[in-house]
Formats: C-alpha cells, sequence, structure tokens
C-alpha cells in the first residue's frame, strides 16, 4: 500500500512544484489542543479536557496543556488510537457505479474512480471493487489510515446487498455464515442476513480478492449485482451512484477507532488492496 511518503517520492515535487515532503523540510508546529480542535477531535475545550485528563499522547508519552507538535513527526494519539491529523489530507466517500474501475489507469477507455474526485491532491482508493460492483469506496492520501483500513489482519467489516437471483436455502446461507472453501483456503465466518426474497446482506472482514461473489459461487448462488454499503462505520444511502462527498470529520475519527481497535489473523492469501466484491 503506498504511503504520503511514497507518492511524493515518486512525482518528486509536491502538485504545487515544491520539494517533496520526503525531503523533510522545516516541519511548522501548534498548540496540541488547537491542532486537535482544527482537526476535527472536538471543540478546543473539550480537546483541552482530554488533555489534562490525561487522554492524549505524543509519540508514546503523556500529553500536556500548551505543548507544541507538529503533525508531520509527531505520533499523536487519543486513548491510544492515533488521531488522523495528517497535514493535507483529505477524505473522500464516492459510490462508484458499475462499469467504473478502481486502478489508478483505466482500460478499455473505461472511468476510473479517480475521474470523479478533485484532482489536487492526489489520492488513492482505498481497498478496491471489481469493475461490475458497485457501492463505497473512501480515497484518501493519508497512507497510514487507508493501509490500516484494507489490510485484513484489521479486520474493518464491508457490508454488501447481493442479489443472488433466487431465494437462498437454509443451507447456502448457513454455509456462508460458518465460511466457505474456496481454492486460497477457507474463508472467515461472514454475517449474512436475507433482506428480500432474493437479497442477501453479508458482512465480511477479510481482504481477499472477489471474496463475496467466490463465497456465493462456491455455496451454488449467482451474483446479479453486488453492492457494498458500508466501509466500518461509515455508511450514506443518500449519495447517489457517480457522486461523492467529503467525509466528516466525525466519520474520519470514527474509521480510525474502527482501524485501530479492530484486530483479527490475516487471511491465508491476501494482496493487501483490500475485498473487491
Amino acid at each position: 500500500m503506498a504511503t504520503v511518503g511514497t507518492i511524493a517520492e515518486a512525482a518528486g515535487m509536491s502538485d504545487n512544484g515544491a520539494p517533496a515532503k520526503s525531503e523533510k523540510l522545516p516541519a511548522k508546529s501548534e498548540k496540541l489542543q488547537k491542532l486537535l480542535a482544527r482537526c476535527g477531535m472536538g471543540s478546543r475545550r473539550t480537546c483541552e479536557i482530554m488533555i489534562t485528563a490525561g487522554r492524549v499522547t505524543v509519540n508514546g508519552a503523556r500529553a500536556h496543556l500548551g505543548q507544541r507538535v507538529s503533525p508531520s513527526s509527531d505520533v499523536i494519539a487519543i486513548d491510544g488510537i492515533p488521531a488522523p491529523v495528517v497535514p493535507d489530507a483529505v477524505y473522500y466517500l464516492f459510490n462508484k457505479p458499475a462499469g467504473v474501475v478502481t486502478s489508478a489507469v483505466g482500460q478499455d477507455d473505461r472511468k476510473v474512480a479517480l475521474d470523479f474526485v478533485p484532482r489536487v491532491p492526489r489520492v488513492f482508493t482505498v481497498g478496491r471493487l471489481d469493475a461490475e460492483s458497485e457501492g463505497l469506496l473512501i480515497l484518501t492520501n493519508d497512507g497510514e489510515l487507508a493501509h490500516r483500513l484494507a489490510h485484513p489482519s484489521h479486520g474493518v467489516e464491508k457490508e454488501y446487498l447481493v442479489d443472488v437471483g433466487r431465494a437462498p436455502s437454509a443451507g447456502e446461507l448457513r454455509a456462508l455464515r460458518e465460511g466457505v472453501l474456496l481454492d486460497d483456503g477457507l474463508s472467515a465466518p461472514a454475517k449474512v442476513g436475507v433482506v428480500a426474497r432474493s437479497t442477501v446482506r453479508i458482512v465480511v472482514h477479510e481482504g481477499r480478492n472477489r471474496l463475496v461473489r467466490r463465497m456465493c459461487a462456491a455455496v451454488g448462488l449467482p451474483v446479479k449485482r453486488l453492492v457494498r454499503t458500508r466501509i466500518g462505520p461509515i455508511r450514506d444511502p443518500g449519495l447517489g451512484p457517480g457522486s461523492w462527498r467529503p467525509l466528516t470529520n466525525s466519520e474520519v475519527r470514527s474509521l480510525a477507532v474502527a482501524a485501530w481497535s479492530a484486530r483479527r489473523e490475516p487471511s491465508p492469501v491476501s494482496d493487501g488492496d483490500g475485498e473487491r466484491g
């Protein structure tokens, strides 16, 4: 998974023509409570209370009021979970339509997810959805948060609505819930429920390629349509296909909590790119 640093290094320059961050230019510092408030961790007063209560650490040490920090060089955590205070970070939620690919470069003139969001600053997709799958994607330039959201060892849930063309049997549902033997190993148990005659809700936490489609195929269920409806705590049923919006500060914080709180064993085989539908 690319990080903010490696992206800057690959370009050699930032988007405004300045030297890339990898050249370690002097970092600008600011008061800790002001930084936390600016990044949506709460009001200034709330952030001061958290610092005084000992809930905030800087580089592993208990923080104090008025402490000056640099978000580009200091690791700031609240209740042991790193706070999303990456300099100039952006976080977008995108509802991918069918036919759009999540790779950086399209094939056969198909559109890519990056075509729908601002080109500056440069972002990348967190995990993937295959071309014919639809639904929510997160795009960001926060490499560390992206890695933790996509990597299977951190177990962030993804929820899908799947049209399987017919009513699934009790045995098929049970097999999905218990785990299905695939060509790259046994899938982890999934949360599965029927929401309509031929529509199944499936929640997984692994990052294996086309996992949901392969699980359904393994138990004999055809996939007519697959839509990702939730990533961790983030869902937005009002976001139309092809539309995007910035994540709110509270949503970014909730993603960070999910990414650093969930812990599961890695799936047997994964390319680290996240669930692709």
